[in-house]
C-alpha cells in the first residue's frame, strides 16, 4: 500500500519536473555546471526522461518496466547531482546567500533518498522495509 502511494507520488513529482524542464527550461539552465555539453538539449532531454520515468512508474502492465524505470531513474538522479552541487555553490556565493543553507542542505541529503526511492517504488530493492520472516 504504502509502496503505491509513494510511487504515486514519486511520479507525480517527476511528471511536473518534467513538464518544467521542458515548459520553463531557465532555471535549469542556470544551474548547470559549465563543463556540461549543449545544455539546453540536456535540459530537454532530462525533461523527457522525467516524463518517461513517471509514465514507467505508473504502469500496472510490465512489473520488469517498472523495475527498469526505478533503476533509470536511480541513474537520473544520480546524473543531477553535479547541477545541484554547483547551483549551492553558485547560490551561496551570492552577496546575501541566496536561498542559504536552509535549503540547500537538506537538498544534498533529499537527493540519495530520491535514488533509494526510485529503486524502492520501482520494485528493485525491498530494503530497507522487507518483513522479517521469524
Amino acid at each position: 500500500m504504502m509502496r503505491g502511494i509513494l510511487r504515486l507520488v514519486l511520479a507525480l513529482f517527476y511528471f511536473v519536473a518534467g513538464i518544467f524542464h521542458i515548459i520553463a527550461p531557465k532555471p535549469f539552465l542556470s544551474i548547470m555546471p559549465a563543463w556540461v555539453p549543449a545544455p539546453e538539449a540536456v535540459v530537454l532531454l532530462t525533461g523527457i526522461a522525467e516524463l518517461l520515468g513517471a509514465v514507467g512508474l505508473v504502469q500496472w502492465f510490465s512489473l520488469s518496466l517498472r523495475r527498469a524505470t526505478g533503476i533509470g531513474l536511480a541513474l537520473y538522479a544520480v546524473c543531477v547531482f553535479p547541477a545541484n552541487i554547483n547551483h549551492f555553490i553558485l547560490d551561496m556565493a551570492q552577496p546575501d546567500g541566496g536561498l542559504g543553507l536552509v535549503y540547500h542542505v537538506p537538498r544534498m541529503f533529499a537527493q540519495p533518498l530520491f535514488v533509494w526511492l526510485a529503486l524502492w517504488c520501482g520494485g528493485v530493492t525491498q530494503w530497507p522495509l522487507r518483513r522479517r520472516h521469524t
